[in-house]
């Protein structure tokens, strides 16, 4: 009884610090932005299910592997094409600096331009600071394929960087 206790606990905390970024997983990558809550909720319930404790091993990457899956198969489901829904907002907090602003959302459009086995990538290690191990745990990919997934990204969008301060 005590364990489960703390794995409840455990669990909460699990909610709190990743709910949001699983969303936003999701609204990125399930076939439809209303769908996506339903799908984050989804995976919360799949983590329950499955056992495993939120203390043991890294609990974020299983938690996004499982939202990752979901996603997938909700498009194949609905037979829609994989296309991000959810775009980045530029930070307009008082402290925000408009040049951060201005080439964040440069990035962002470049990032979704990318091949959705890049895009996946960047995400998980700039977005959410998931490391090459955990990346690779979500992806069901070697930490090789996320080094070259990840170089082939970053040269990418250096390049389409490179291209827009020539115009």
């Amino acid at each position: 009884m005590r364990n489960r206790l703390r794995d409840g606990e455990a669990f909460e905390r699990l909610v709190k610090e990743h709910y949001d970024d699983v969303l936003a997983y999701c609204r990125r990558h399930a076939p439809s932005y209303e769908e996506a809550p339903d799908v984050a909720q989804e995976a919360f319930l799949r983590f329950v299910r499955s056992g495993r404790s939120p203390c043991e091993g890294k609990p974020a990457a299983y938690l996004f592997a499982i939202a990752r899956n979901l996603c997938i198969d909700a498009a194949r489901l609905r037979r829609v094409p994989e296309e991000p829904l959810d775009t980045d907002v530029p930070d307009r907090s008082p402290d925000a600096d408009p040049v951060d602003a201005v080439a964040g959302g440069e990035v962002g459009l470049l990032v979704e331009a990318l091949p959705l086995e890049l895009r996946e990538v960047v995400e998980l290690r700039f977005d959410q600071g998931f490391k090459v191990g955990e990346i690779a745990s979500v992806l069901g990919v070697s930490r090789f394929a996320v080094n070259r997934r990840l170089n082939r990204a970053l040269s990418l969008l250096r390049r389409g960087l490179e291209e827009r301060e020539d115009v």
